[in-house]
């Protein structure tokens, strides 16, 4: 297929055709990070902005690296070391740094909407790396790489999201990515960490942990945002780690082919146990690794597909 989108902003708004597109890339430029070298020129003469205004390591370095390996010139804005400590707006802070003449921006933010607001108004490409509890549209697609390397059709596995779905951006652009394969879905948590959204997807909700991990091919945990949260939405951590985590004792009772997945950061010992995590069913450092094949992936695609 011929791409044509300007910028990265969601899942909702990608087709099950250009999620197989930018899948189809991001193999062809995982090879790329397997040679001795890992560079190649598709993005030369380029300049990307990372404008991060949210603490990040995993996403923050990954499109570092992506652009780094594309031969792009890459540039990293934090919220303490940019104007906007001394009231300077998103946009004006974006219009400055676009004057300079960038080509592309990646932006996390802690306001829904932030990334599609400069798309508006900016001429750069603009990648979603985060805003909100809204989207995190790259972390998807490199989930859903993970899980075409152990399960290559979509639509008849049962796939589990287990934990803080309430102020998870990954679980909305998750469950927005497996409606459109018809994928399905379960969600286990606390009803209070359970969005009002739910209505808009086609999954299933089921509140003991135990029965719902049993039959599921793809077991996805999220960690739990306590930064996010407001006071009483569980009575304690240790309410939720007896009632939803993943511990050793509830690993054992999954199916053999099962594989675990987190977004990370971990917080072992909450929402799954560190054994868990270390397990031969845990895929999370793939899920690292297949970030950078990913984001080369999209920069590639939305540079047009070919070096300027």
């Amino acid at each position: 297929m011929n791409w044509s989108r300007r910028h990265l902003l969601s899942i909702e708004e990608l087709s099950k055709e250009e999620i197989e597109h930018i899948l189809e890339n991001s193999f062809s430029f995982k090879e790329v990070l397997l040679r001795p070298i890992k560079k190649v020129p598709a993005l030369r003469g380029k300049t990307v902005v990372n404008l991060f205004f949210e603490p990040s390591t995993r996403t923050l370095i990954s499109f570092s690296l992506a652009e780094k390996h594309l031969s792009a010139d890459s540039v990293n804005v934090s919220t303490s070391s940019s104007s906007v400590k001394k009231g300077e707006t998103l946009l004006d802070t974006a219009k400055n740094i676009e004057s300079m003449k960038t080509d592309m921006v990646v932006i996390r933010h802690s306001s829904a909407g932030a990334a599609k607001f400069l798309a508006e108004r900016l001429n750069s490409n603009v990648i979603n790396a985060g805003d909100g509890t809204h989207e995190h549209p790259t972390q998807a697609l490199l989930d859903f790489m993970t899980i075409r390397e152990h399960y290559k059709d979509f639509k008849n596995l049962k796939v589990l999201i287990l934990g803080d779905i309430l102020h998870s951006r990954v679980a909305r652009s998750l469950m927005w990515g497996f409606m459109k394969y018809k994928t399905k879905v379960t969600l286990c948590a606390p009803p209070t960490l359970l969005p009002l959204y739910l209505n808009d997807f086609n999954v299933e909700v089921e509140y003991d942990i135990d029965k719902a991990i049993k039959d599921k091919d793809v077991i996805y945990i999220l960690r739990m945002q306590l930064e996010r949260q407001e006071k009483g939405l569980f009575p304690s951590l240790r309410e939720y780690i007896k009632d939803f985590s993943m511990t050793y004792e509830r690993y054992q009772t999954v199916k053999d082919r099962s594989i675990i997945m987190h977004p990370g950061p971990i917080n072992r010992g909450v929402e799954l146990d560190g054994t868990v995590a270390d397990s031969g069913k845990s895929v999370i450092l793939e899920q690292v690794t297949n970030g950078v094949a990913v984001r080369m992936a999209i920069l590639y695609l939305l540079n047009g597909g070919k070096n300027e």
